[in-house]
């Protein structure tokens, strides 16, 4: 695999142990960029490693949610609400329309603790909101259209 700087490779190495650690055998290995795939629930998560300036990283773990919604001014208020009294992350669209969760932490500086939170809040997160979503804003979880 070709890493964009030496952070990023660096940032890599550490959390590939620590995901094998803390998820085991549902953690792939991306071989197309520096990254991961979890599944979890009926959520599936990707952590990507990329790079900040030369020589820093940020590692963002993204969800998605849900497919196919017809992007309402309901449905965005929302998720706008929502994403305002989470904890961790947020909603947001991506180039298609589709619902996608996410939240991006410093690699640089990141302990195994760290990554275990950012995978748990991303992915559960997901799991909790993706059946709320489709039966109040119709479309199709995310897992669903991938299977």
């Amino acid at each position: 695999m070709e890493f964009q700087t030496e952070a990023v490779k660096a940032c890599y190495e550490k959390v590939s142990v620590w995901l094998k650690e803390l998820f085991g055998e549902m953690v792939e290995a991306r071989e197309d960029f520096p990254g991961f795939g979890l599944a979890m629930g009926s959520a599936y998560c990707q952590i990507a490693i990329y790079p900040w300036g030369d020589t820093n990283s940020t590692i963002t773990c993204r969800s998605y949610v849900v497919t196919g919604a017809e992007t309402t001014p309901e449905l965005m208020k929302y998720l706008l609400r929502e994403s305002a009294d989470l904890r961790f992350g947020k909603f947001g669209l991506d180039e298609d329309g589709d619902i996608v969760f996410e939240h991006t932490i410093v690699g640089n500086t990141v302990d195994k603790e760290e990554v275990r939170a950012l995978v748990r809040a991303v992915i559960w997160t997901a799991d909790e909101y993706d059946d709320k979503i489709v039966a109040r804003f119709g479309g199709e979880r995310a897992i669903d259209r991938v299977r």
